[in-house]
């Protein structure tokens, strides 16, 4: 074995390691190891008909990754901020950058359109990854962008139907919109007809032999065969590749699918963005590093600017906006996964040249977004982000000297307690992290105040103290920060009655685990008022109903915990 093999997996793994530790994709590691093993830099290897053999199956790969996500029920149910929210932002952020780049460049209008698209997407993979590492994933602000993700993936529809018109491979249907349009909507309803109605049944045949290599070599088989048949009739493959995951994604295999693929599918990609950082003549683009940087800021800024003035527009608080913004800013690997795919099948939309500085102020801005963000969380922290006057305006006032009851969380539930509370002449006080709700809360009477639970020099600013206090509500809708949020308590007062709110059974044992007295999970409870109500709308008596009730939360939730716990 050459030591170069072993060079190469040595300087990947280092760059892997270090980028995740940066919270960077860990794909841009790849490309980076592409950069320093080709021949700009250490020259490990050449960039020869192998690496660009796996480059393309890499770039089949992704595409077909992108289609199985593509799921038509999965699109419909979350319908009203995918086609609304996402399709705000992208043609917002089309709409600013079309005037600079058309104004910069001197590119066709189709080119411009298609690259002013392009740009508009974010990095998916970097994205939800940066979510899942702040625990956001199921936050208002992480189900926002997350739809807004799905939207994007959707335009790489029209997007893949513009390239074999660049190629001159068009459907002869008139104009260039008709052609595009048609495709479009061509691929999605065929998509949903063929995956629903032929395939399901293949599939049923195939998973019925129990064998994994058998169901694997199909899903192989149908990739590969998507993607020929797209080439032989002239169009580039990676429109076959996104297609067989859309049909897959309409069966009830789907699932399945993605987890038998993803092993393979790490590796295929991996080596796509390895050939793409060989592939990059670095010459060329150092010496337009200025170019690059001023693309990547322009880039960032005009994205986050865009984003921020759609999600204010549609009602968003201003830090969730700020973050989803900041969050989306940068470019991402589909409009690397474009231009590549232009490069590999011959079609120059834009000159290769510009195509080169495209790709590497796409790779600049996906590493800026991390960076960015990490600033952002400690200006945030240090109370920098929010002017002395406003911080004044949110926390004017002061607390109840000693409040009887705090509440960690101001959304529905911690209103619903504050309002209890004031009807009984309680005195509390309410923290939250949200500037715009503790104003709102303000403005409506209510004795909220900004700051973060999971401080408790913060907590016993605002009133938590030993032996006065008689209890803590925790009513976040993190249980990451709801944790956090119950250690910070139990550090100032060891005894004091915690009680918490929880989405499920699971959340709810986690917060008993770290001392919480009460964690009520909110769909269990509310299935047992719905129930409640239907048992004695049924004659069921009172009484009746009450032991029923008490024996089923009896050990919290005993009775329950094994039916419950493989639906939630």
């Amino acid at each position: 074995m050459d030591i170069s093999i072993l060079l190469f997996f040595g300087i990947a793994f280092a760059l892997v390691f270090f980028l995740r530790v940066a919270r960077i994709g860990t794909l841009l590691a790849f490309l980076l190891a592409g950069i320093l093993a080709g021949q700009h830099a250490f020259g490990i290897f050449e960039l020869n008909d192998i690496w660009l053999f796996l480059g393309e199956l890499g770039i089949i790969f992704l595409w077909f990754s992108m289609g199985l996500e593509l799921n038509v029920k999965r699109l419909w149910t979350m319908r009203k901020t995918i086609f609304g929210f996402g399709a705000a932002q992208v043609m917002m952020v089309a709409v600013m950058l079309l005037p600079l780049i058309y104004g910069f460049t001197t590119w066709t209008v189709m080119g411009t359109v298609m690259v002013a698209l392009m740009l508009a997407m974010s990095s998916t993979s970097g994205d939800l990854g940066l979510l899942a590492d702040r625990n956001e994933l199921h936050s208002s602000m992480g189900r926002q962008t997350f739809s807004i993700l799905l939207f994007q993936d959707l335009m790489a529809v029209p997007l893949l139907a513009m390239l074999p018109i660049f190629a001159g491979h068009t459907l002869n249907l008139g104009a260039k919109i008709i052609d595009i349009s048609v495709m479009s909507v061509g691929i999605i309803l065929g998509a949903f007809i063929v995956g629903r109605y032929l395939l399901n049944p293949i599939m049923r045949r195939i998973a019925g032999l129990k064998s994994k290599e058998a169901f694997l070599l199909a899903i192989m088989l149908n990739i590969l065969a998507w993607a020929l048949l797209f080439e032989y009739i002239g169009l580039p493959p990676a429109i076959g590749a996104f297609v067989a995951g859309m049909l897959l994604s309409e069966t009830i295999y789907r699932p399945q699918v993605q987890s038998d693929i993803d092993p393979y599918k790490l590796m295929f990609v991996a080596m796509f963005f390895v050939a793409l950082g060989m592939g990059l003549n670095i010459p060329f683009l150092t010496q337009n590093w200025w170019i690059i940087a001023l693309g990547a800021i322009g880039l960032v800024l005009v994205k986050f600017i865009a984003i921020y003035i759609v999600a204010r527009v549609r009602g968003v608080m201003t830090r969730e906006a700020f973050l989803i913004a900041l969050i989306l800013a940068q470019g991402g690997e589909f409009g690397l996964l474009i231009l590549q795919t232009m490069k590999t099948n011959g079609i120059e939309a834009i000159p290769a040249a510009h195509s080169e500085i495209l790709m590497a102020v796409i790779v600049v801005s996906m590493i800026m977004t991390p960076v960015l963000l990490a600033i952002y969380d400690r200006l945030y922290q240090s109370g920098k982000l929010i002017s002395s006057s406003r911080a004044h305006r949110v926390n004017k006032g002061t607390a109840e000297s000693h409040p009887q009851v705090i509440i960690c969380g101001f959304g529905r539930v911690g209103i619903t307690i504050a309002k209890m509370l004031q009807s009984k002449g309680i005195p509390y006080a309410a923290i939250d992290m949200n500037v715009d709700t503790v104003m709102v809360g303000r403005n409506d009477g209510f004795n909220v105040f900004y700051g973060d639970t999971t401080k408790p020099a913060i907590l016993t600013e605002f009133g938590l103290a030993p032996r006065k206090t008689r209890a803590v509500v925790i009513a976040l809708d993190n249980t990451h920060v709801a944790k956090s949020t119950v250690r910070a308590v139990r550090q100032i007062q060891k005894r004091v009655p915690i009680f918490a709110r929880a989405r499920n059974l699971g959340e709810a044992n986690i917060l008993r685990s770290e001392g919480v007295k009460v964690a009520l999970p909110e769909t269990v409870e509310s299935s047992f008022l719905l129930g409640e109500q239907v048992l004695e709308n049924l004659g069921i008596s009172e009484h009746e109903i009450e032991i029923m009730m008490s024996r089923m939360r009896d050990n919290n939730y005993e009775t329950l915990r094994g039916i419950l716990d493989g639906h939630q």
